[in-house]
């Protein structure tokens, strides 16, 4: 808690930004071009065989879902990938402790610029829904926060996940066998009510279903069923996946 008061952390914040604008082109392609392959191969494809699912067209649908999907990858991959870089390729962040700068700040400052970077993921697919006509006003505005939240749930998990790995290989695992069936459970392609009864009841302790569920009320025009539980899933994922990624990552570079 000290060290997010002393706000030290945004040095590592405005660092990664500056590394990030030289690399913006690759950058963007990398975490924007995925989702956006998704939403326009599955929507206007499939979209235009089914008919409407929960009262809207399934592009629509599935757009409100891939918000939040773009938002977990571009989070996840940037507290993976480029993470790991820094702390065992590159070892940045051994270099960052010889500043005024401690563990708990550096861990701060990834899991806050991972969370940051994927806001711009989760607006561009929302940009794309404006431009397709698929939403319009300022209410899907209000998804953006939601966005946010969802990054830090996500970058949270990813930076515990880089706390254990010795390789990149070690985020095959991850990407395949969590968060692969979390997009596939999570209502992102189709209704999570329709799942078995012990695959929704999996899917609920997930946070992708949380940020699903608000994302798509809020950008279709529709009051959230439950806001305060779906957030309080995903800021207990970010909390948590923050602290126990500071504990361990603490006892890795202190070994």
């Amino acid at each position: 808690m000290t060290e997010l008061l002393s706000l030290r952390f945004l040095h590592i914040v405005r660092r990664n930004f500056l590394v990030w604008r030289k690399l913006l082109v690759p950058s963007l392609i990398g975490n924007l071009a995925d989702p956006l392959i998704w939403l326009l191969g599955f929507g206007l494809g499939f979209g235009a065989f089914l008919p409407k699912i929960e009262g809207v067209p399934y592009l629509a649908f599935l757009a409100a879902g891939m918000i939040c999907y773009s938002t977990m990858y571009s989070a996840s991959f940037e507290a993976l990938y480029s993470a790991f870089a820094r702390l065992a390729i590159q070892r940045t962040w051994e270099g960052m402790l010889h500043a005024p700068l401690t563990i708990g700040d550096v861990v701060l400052g990834e899991w806050v610029w991972a969370a940051l970077k994927s806001v711009l993921s989760g607006a561009a697919i929302l940009v794309v829904m404006y431009a397709l006509g698929i939403v319009s006003g300022w209410q899907p505005l209000a998804a953006l926060p939601v966005v946010l939240v969802t990054g830090l749930a996500f970058s949270g998990v990813a930076l515990v996940v880089t706390a254990f790995a010795k390789s990149y290989d070690f985020f095959v695992y991850y990407f395949t066998l969590a968060m692969t069936p979390m997009m596939l459970l999570s209502g992102v392609f189709f209704p999570a009510s329709g799942l078995p009864a012990t695959a929704r009841r999996l899917a609920e302790a997930l946070p992708l279903l949380h940020a699903t569920e608000l994302a798509r009320a809020l950008t279709l025009g529709a009051v959230p069923v439950r806001p305060l539980v779906n957030v309080a899933v995903l800021l207990s994922y970010a909390v948590v996946g923050v602290g126990v990624a500071g504990w361990l990552i603490r006892r890795r570079l202190m070994k």
